[in-house]
């Protein structure tokens, strides 16, 4: 599904212009990207959460030259879904008939 298909939807079950909906999740992307940029976690009670996971600081190799490269300690953002939104997709009947048959 696309960002598109998602504005579609919310303004077909909500009835605020397409426009509306386009600026107010825009808005939200930002206010996500900003606040997890200024080292904020972003807590959504019933969805999940928006963190920022620290990666060490390790040695990987260059296998093309075979030399080691120092990657510094970092941090990258990730999405932790919530138990009810783990519960929904798990009981989900459509989730079940993609899943492949053993």
């Amino acid at each position: 599904m696309t960002k598109a298909e998602v504005i579609t939807k919310i303004s077909d079950k909500t009835g605020i212009q397409k426009d509306d909906v386009t600026q107010a999740i825009e808005a939200f992307f930002k206010v996500v990207k900003d606040s997890m940029a200024d080292g904020e976690n972003i807590y959504v009670r019933g969805f999940g959460s928006f963190i920022n996971k620290k990666r060490a600081k390790k040695i990987a190799r260059n296998i093309s030259k075979n030399t080691a490269i120092v990657i510094d300690e970092h941090y990258i953002p990730a999405f932790k879904p919530s138990k009810v939104f783990i519960e929904k997709i798990k009981n989900s009947k459509k989730i079940k008939e993609l899943a492949p048959q053993d």
